[in-house]
């Protein structure tokens, strides 16, 4: 189609308006970047804006030599992997019944569950229950309260009633297939979109998750990485990883800067690494159950 010239000058526009806010997003993961790379004194005298300078990686260095740090990560890669793998397989139990005309009180029971969306017990209650169960200090004080969320729940079912061709499915059962097996051989190999999209999600909710183990678990030898890096961030414990009587004050402080960056790097590689592999079927997954939905 032929464009007029006032529609150009339009685009134009558009393109230029949205470059710069694209930039405003991505210019600050940028300067983390080559900050955690340049030497410490440079990012304080604030010399580093475009390109790093003096190159340094004091602050991974002194990242990956803490122990605790390397525990933390281990634990958190074992929570999200365990969770991710629990919360699917919860969530795909609770949609698909859901999603079928023929289940009878399916209506109640999505309306209980919605209801917990909205109302919860509180944090106390939940403290309560999770010591009652036994469960404190362990994986599954972090695991088992974020089982499964509501909210994903519903978008899987939407995919499933509008987007798995109900033909096929009564088709199967007219084969004599039972409900687990249309599940399996028909409805979760057209589901890839949707389960990249619970993936994605519940993973990032699970590596960015310190809150709950914040109350749930006392011992540093659980703890996640998230929890550390809090410890890092928040609180400026630096003194396991910054030793102040081999270096100056001025050095260690720093010393400590570069930490800083190192640490909000290292915590949102995995997840940037993991996006560009799910991107496809996590845009086609959402916009299937919002327009159809």
């Amino acid at each position: 189609m032929l464009q007029s010239r006032s529609e150009r000058i339009a685009g134009v526009f558009i393109y230029i308006i949205l470059s710069f806010i694209t930039l405003l997003v991505l210019y600050p993961l940028f300067f983390v970047l080559i900050a955690s790379i340049s030497a410490p004194e440079t990012v304080m005298r604030g010399e580093v804006w475009l390109w790093p300078k003096e190159l340094s990686f004091v602050g991974y260095e002194r990242l990956f030599a803490n122990s605790d740090l390397m525990r933390g990560f281990m634990n958190t890669l074992l929570y999200t992997t365990t969770g991710t793998a629990l919360n699917v397989l919860m969530t795909i139990a609770a949609a698909y019944p859901l999603s079928r005309a023929d289940f009878n009180g399916r209506g109640i029971f999505t309306a209980i569950i919605v209801f917990t969306m909205f109302f919860s017990g509180g944090m106390i209650p939940n403290y309560l229950l999770v010591k009652e169960l036994g469960m404190l200090d362990t994986i599954w004080a972090i695991i088992i309260p974020s089982a499964v969320s509501v909210w994903n729940i519903i978008i899987m079912r939407t995919f499933f009633q509008s987007s798995i061709p109900k033909e096929m499915q009564e088709a199967a059962f007219i084969d004599g297939a039972s409900n687990m097996r249309v599940l399996w051989r028909i409805v979760l190999p057209l589901s890839g979109p949707i389960l990249a999209v619970m993936v994605l999600f519940y993973a990032v909710g699970h590596w960015n998750s310190y809150f709950s183990a914040l109350i749930y678990l006392s011992d540093r030898a659980n703890y996640p990485m998230q929890l550390f890096l809090r410890e890092i961030l928040v609180q400026g414990q630096m003194q396991e990883m910054v030793d102040i009587s081999d270096d100056s004050l001025a050095r260690s402080l720093m010393d400590a800067e570069a930490i800083k960056y190192a640490a909000v790097i290292v915590t949102n590689l995995p997840m940037l690494l993991l996006y560009p592999f799910l991107q496809k079927y996590f845009v086609k997954g959402v916009m299937i159950g919002a327009i159809k939905g």
